[in-house]
């Protein structure tokens, strides 16, 4: 099914649920799979991120930091995998 995004957040983050919201639907209307993590359950990654959240990714390439970013999912979104 598709490609792999990563949403890297925290629980109880209003910017993260904000960001989960906006690009959700043009992800999995691509038929892609938006993958939630909170970074606070695994120590490498609040190590990695600290309060630096919520991030998109795919693979090891950034889309978006703290707002969501159209256009640049769009982008991300059009090319091949």
């Amino acid at each position: 099914m598709g490609r792999l995004f990563t949403l890297y957040g925290r629980a109880g983050c209003p910017l993260c649920d904000d960001m989960a919201d906006a690009v959700r639907p043009a992800i999995e209307a691509a038929g892609h799979r938006l993958l939630a993590v909170d970074v606070d359950a695994d120590p490498a990654l609040k190590a990695r991120f600290g309060w630096d959240v919520p991030l998109l990714f795919e693979g090891e390439a950034e889309i978006c930091r703290h707002f969501a970013d159209p256009a640049a999912l769009a982008e991300r979104l059009a090319a091949s995998p």
